[in-house]
């Protein structure tokens, strides 16, 4: 009985300080900051490698900055490296489940690997989160509706074919 007094109030201070961490945006170190804007203004330019550069330094700086896996996802993508951005946007969504960014991006990532039904699923979620009015699933469900950006083998060769002498 002589406890509950001290009992009562450090859950109140755990309590208190743990919604905290939940209030508000995310934010990062002013380094990772500096270097994600940087990144980012170098990705829009074409400059992928060095906007990729940019978002692993940042990284470095602040591992905990979220935003940076979308970051790096939307450079792999513009790379060209389909895997390698779903990987970086299921990392940001297993640091935040309702990321619709990362959620919209690895939809037409997806898609771009062919996983259309994959890619319709990220839709759902998407629509689920924010609805048909929100700009992501808008861009999604467009490039679903284009149908999915492969090319085969055959499609892409430009040589002549091979003769016997």
């Amino acid at each position: 009985m002589r406890y509950s007094p001290v009992a009562l109030s450090l859950s109140l201070l755990f309590a208190v300080s743990a919604s905290g961490i939940y209030a508000g945006e995310e934010r990062g170190d002013p380094r990772a900051i500096a270097l994600a804007t940087q990144g980012r203004a170098e990705l829009e330019s074409g400059e992928t490698q060095a906007a990729i550069d940019a978002f692993e330094a940042a990284l470095a700086v602040d591992p905990s900055y979220s935003p940076l896996y979308v970051d790096l996802a939307d450079a792999a993508r513009a790379e060209g490296l389909q895997g390698k951005a779903i990987r970086f946007y299921r990392e940001a969504q297993e640091r935040d489940p309702k990321n619709i960014a990362a959620i919209s991006g690895e939809g037409e990532a997806l898609l771009a690997r062919g996983a259309v039904e994959k890619a319709r699923a990220n839709l759902a979620r998407l629509e689920d989160l924010c609805g048909g009015d929100c700009a992501e699933t808008r861009q999604l469900a467009a490039a679903i509706a284009n149908g999915p950006r492969i090319l085969s083998a055959e499609a892409g060769s430009t040589e002549r074919p091979v003769s016997q002498n």
